[in-house]
């Protein structure tokens, strides 16, 4: 992201926790940076920008994976802006409360126009929740109505809440031309996954997907972490980290201090 895109975005989310009070924790709808040194994984980027009429993305691999490196930057990059806004959400365990749940979801849509689900933000303020296809429909038209924009969930595999996963499934079946649901989590979100792929709304990245290539264990060895290492001491540590991203960090901050 562009430093004047980052800092319009943060005055977008310091706006909308504002308005909406601070029961909602700001930190959680920051997009996050990239990191000096970060290999581009630039295959990804042009797998994740086709097909654009994908509803729903899932980026699922263990820890360690660069799920979120990886997002963050398709949605950073020249090929998503400015036809792609993002809407980030960092969830956690406390997220599965469907009212809480939903609340940040629209304060992160608020993010990219501040006028998305706020007539949804009173019914979700009711101490009986009504059921969520009397009150989706509004965010959905506000949504028709909005530019394009992917939500992202991050650390989805932290919703265990069934009644979280069926509003969500029905929100995608509803999702108007231009929105798109990226899902990031250690597992794949209980969604009929298998039918969204026979109908070709569904892309998908694993971990066999995210791990480095050969070249991209040599670029962050050599070039990133300035290791000087030869052809052969490379492939020898492509091979004992099988190309998990975490595992060539760690080999080459251990290597680092070793360093004479």
């Amino acid at each position: 992201m562009k430093p004047s895109d980052s800092a319009g975005r943060g005055d977008a989310v310091y706006r909308v926790y504002s308005a909406l009070g601070r029961s909602l924790l700001s930190t959680k709808l920051y997009m996050p940076p990239q990191r000096t040194g970060t290999i581009r994984r630039t295959h990804l980027v042009e797998r994740l920008n086709t097909p654009p009429s994908a509803r729903l993305i899932v980026i699922s691999a263990p820890a360690g994976f660069g799920k979120t490196t990886v997002a963050a930057e398709w949605l950073s990059s020249e090929q998503a802006r400015p036809a792609r806004q993002p809407a980030w959400l960092q969830l956690e365990e406390g997220d599965n409360d469907v009212a809480r749940f939903w609340r940040y979801i629209i304060a992160a849509f608020q993010t990219v126009d501040e006028r998305i689900g706020a007539r949804v933000m009173d019914v979700l303020a009711q101490p009986s929740l009504p059921t969520p296809e009397a009150w989706l429909p509004l965010l959905l038209n506000d949504l028709a109505d909005a530019q394009s924009t992917v939500l992202v969930l991050d650390d989805y595999h932290s919703i265990h809440n069934q009644a979280i996963h069926q509003s969500i499934y029905y929100f995608l079946q509803h999702l108007p031309p231009g929105v798109q649901l990226a899902l990031l989590g250690r597992a794949d979100p209980p969604l009929p996954l298998a039918r969204m792929r026979v109908q070709e709304e569904l892309l998908e990245l694993r971990g066999t997907d995210l791990r480095f290539t050969p070249d991209e264990v040599e670029q962050y060895l050599n070039e990133s972490m300035s290791l000087g290492l030869s052809a052969e001491d490379v492939a020898l540590l492509t091979r004992r980290t099988e190309g998990w991203p975490a595992g060539v960090q760690l080999a080459a901050q251990s290597l680092r201090g070793y360093e004479p």
